[in-house]
């Protein structure tokens, strides 16, 4: 059972949760500063943390499951775990669902409102997986999925919506959204011939990296935008212009006809941009 967990754990990239916490992190204590005008308590912390780990197992364990035979066929992709039979089915699949039950308890034990809105949640981590199979704007759903990790933390700690948590949901929305769609060039050739669908697909890799670059000038924006909106000052300034650094570097190191660097752009940088922005944050709210 150990070592049937660590497999599952190393399918779902379980260290890539990295991506996503930094800024649910970020709604849960600016959220909390500009509703309530006090810092998270350590418990609401430690339950926004369990409810993103239990989010995002579900929902990378459900992909794989649901993208099996599709994986299989792809050669960048028929090593992972299911198609190798290193996994089962059965296995994945009861993962899943003690994922998603730790996700409710987590929320469970935030407020009533978080609970409430959990259908929503649930509802476009299981979708998403489906999308490709008949949308290129799949990576929307994706970064709709990824972008109610903050708006979640913001839930958790005040207990409502507004717009401020909005435009946070957006702008990692956005960022998401558009290095999916770098990280779909990659699979251009195999997804026609399956069938599949994604903004490169439909528009060309060229075109699908334009796209892209507007969906993070969307991403600069937002956060331009939430420092204009909330009380956060230079701190905060200065880190959303390394985290806007950080995108023109990433977009400088993939082209239409060269994306052998496509990883680092993907995983290394955006770990880096994530953890930046909100390090910047929390300088800023400490020192103002």
């Amino acid at each position: 059972m150990v070592k049937k967990l660590k497999l599952v754990l190393d399918m779902i990239k379980f260290e890539h949760s990295i991506f996503a916490l930094p800024f649910a992190y970020l709604g849960a204590v600016l959220g909390s500063l500009e509703v309530n005008g006090y810092f998270p308590s350590w418990m609401q912390i430690f339950w926004i943390t369990i409810a993103m780990i239990g989010a995002r197992s579900a929902a990378m364990a459900l992909n794989r499951i649901i993208d099996r035979q599709v994986d299989a066929k792809n050669p960048r992709t028929a090593n992972r775990h299911i198609p190798k039979g290193l996994i089962s089915v059965t296995f994945a699949w009861g993962f899943v669902i003690v994922s998603f039950l730790v996700l409710f308890i987590a929320a469970f034990q935030l407020n009533m409102l978080a609970v409430e809105l959990l259908p929503i949640a649930v509802f476009f981590l299981v979708f998403y997986s489906y999308t490709k199979r008949f949308t290129w704007a799949c990576h929307l759903v994706l970064g709709i999925a990824t972008g109610l990790g903050p708006l979640g933390g913001w839930i958790a700690t005040t207990g409502q919506i507004d717009i401020k948590g909005i435009l946070l949901f957006l702008t990692v929305a956005l960022w998401i959204g558009g290095f999916d769609v770098i990280y779909a060039c990659q699979d251009v050739e195999f997804d026609k011939k399956e069938g599949l669908h994604s903004i490169p697909v439909r528009f060309g890799v060229k075109r699908g990296l334009q796209i892209s670059s507007f969906m993070h000038i969307g991403t600069a924006l937002g956060l331009f935008g939430l420092l204009w909106m909330t009380d956060l000052g230079v701190y905060f300034g200065l880190g959303v212009i390394v985290a806007l650094l950080i995108l023109i570097y990433e977009h400088s190191i993939v082209s239409h006809d060269d994306l052998s660097r496509l990883n680092t752009a993907f995983f290394t940088m955006n770990g880096v941009l994530s953890i930046i922005v909100f390090c910047f944050m929390m300088i800023d709210v400490l020192f103002r």
